[in-house]
């Protein structure tokens, strides 16, 4: 395989090209249609269908005979970032330059696929194949934007398979196993803003310097890369009564090593080269705890914790170990500091049986952020988030079930931001602002029975 190296604000993981807004850090949560009704609350400890193995390998014995589901959840976001960047040069004196750098809808459309395949062996085995997305990142402003200079492009795409296993081992508990296979592909860039020409311009500045300093809309860096790395996930069930269940889930963390080359005036001065390197990228492992409760034959209320690993996600660095090194013969290049924190993550929801044919759904959840405010970046633009979920679901045939979900998400609070950067000496770069938005998330799943 082909791999390319991802820097910046590479950060990696899952099915197709995905908006950075669904869930702290760039995590994704969006694995199934029947979940999303209910904003997914209590996933570890259900088994609508199929995708329960997605979260909960375990859940598996509760799927009867053969079982698949397949769906999409198609993901619109608004996500603004408002702010003004600063110029502070030794060429200026005591005056700065401050200018308006907002961006406006900075993660684009996308649609989240996934699909999941159950087998029951006997009445203690059964198992699986899972298909879904549990990480993803795209943001994307102009080449020419004020803030370019901080990363103008960051897209991922990513693949996650995994096959699992459970085991029924009585009527009160299970337990499951599965290996997580993860694809990764990815490209970021950061670019010349139009501010730049305006520098060019400033009549104390040498003319050499003035000469050196690129056009606007030049790639400073680009990086691009792929991956595959390996992981696991365990789950277990405790059936305490017939009407209540609890489950819980831990998935590992996977280490990519994304590796290929990188390219832009800042790593090979303008040359039509491209320097072979790699950047390590660990995946941060998460669980979740589960509850599931049945209050009478229609009306079930359900609930989960979720903590994810963030901390694992300090810095990016990329490193050159090939013949062909970048300006300044350079062995490494710290691409940028996270300081990213755990985070958690509380969700409750509601199933109600109207009848034979339909269930309703609602939930509601709070996702915590993943970082301090000192440590925010445009690039990745992370806040806390509230989420407001409905959905239904329609039992067409003995065999055939449709659910469709909708949900609301929306930026909880202030999302400060201040990012610097030194232009090769010859200014300080600042940009202060905020960032908000909110998502809509629209899913259709269909599960059959064989």
């Amino acid at each position: 395989m082909n791999k390319r190296i991802i820097s910046l604000a590479v950060l990696a993981a899952i099915a197709a090209p995905l908006s950075q807004v669904q869930a702290a850090g760039f995590q994704l949560a969006e694995y199934s249609s029947t979940g999303l009704g209910r904003a997914f609350a209590g996933e570890a400890a259900m088994a609508d269908n199929a995708s329960a193995q997605g979260r909960n390998p375990a859940m598996l014995t509760y799927l009867e005979g053969r079982q698949l589901s397949a769906g999409g959840i198609y993901v619109m976001p608004n996500v603004d970032v408002h702010g003004d960047v600063t110029l502070a040069s030794p060429f200026l004196g005591s005056q700065t330059i401050t200018m308006n750098a907002d961006a406006l809808d900075v993660a684009g459309d996308a649609l989240v696929p996934n699909f999941y395949y159950s087998n029951q062996l006997n009445d203690q085995w059964t198992w699986g194949l899972a298909l879904n997305s549990n990480y993803g990142l795209a943001t994307e402003v102009p080449s020419t934007h004020a803030t370019a200079i901080f990363g103008n492009e960051t897209a991922v795409t990513t693949v996650e398979f995994n096959p699992n296993i459970a085991y029924k081992i009585n009527d009160a508990f299970s337990v499951g196993a599965g290996v997580r296979i993860v694809y990764g592909d990815g490209k970021i860039g950061a670019s010349t803003p139009a501010w730049v020409d305006g520098i060019k311009a400033i009549p104390t500045l040498p003319a050499q310097v003035a000469a050196a300093l690129p056009p606007s809309g030049t790639s400073l860096k680009t990086m691009e890369g792929d991956d595959i790395a390996f992981g696991w996930q365990l789950g277990a069930s405790w059936q305490i009564a017939p009407a209540h269940r609890l489950g819980f889930a831990y998935h590992s963390g996977v280490e990519l090593e994304l590796d290929g080359h990188a390219s832009g005036l800042v790593y090979n001065g303008g040359q039509d080269v491209e320097i072979e390197g790699y950047m390590p990228l660990e995946l941060p492992a998460f669980a979740e705890l589960a509850s599931h409760h049945q209050l009478t034959d229609n009306w079930a209320m359900h609930g989960s914790i979720n903590w994810t690993q963030w901390s694992v996600f300090d810095e990016l660095v990329a490193y050159f170990p090939g013949e062909q090194k970048p300006i300044g013969d350079i062995e490494s290049d710290l691409v940028k500091e996270e300081n990213f924190k755990d985070n958690w993550r509380f969700a409750i929801g509601t199933t109600y049986q109207v009848n034979n044919d339909w269930v309703v759904r609602g939930g509601v959840a709070l996702d915590k952020t993943a970082v301090e405010d000192e440590y925010r970046t445009i690039t990745i633009p992370d806040s806390d988030r509230i989420w407001f979920s409905a959905g239904a679901g329609y039992q067409a045939t003995k065999k055939l079930t449709l659910d469709f979900a909708v949900t609301y998400i929306k930026a909880h609070g202030d999302a400060p931001i201040n990012e610097s950067m030194n232009l090769l000496g010859m200014a300080q770069v600042n940009f202060d602002g905020e960032a908000s938005g909110d998502v809509w998330l629209v899913g259709a799943q269909l599960s059959y029975r064989m």
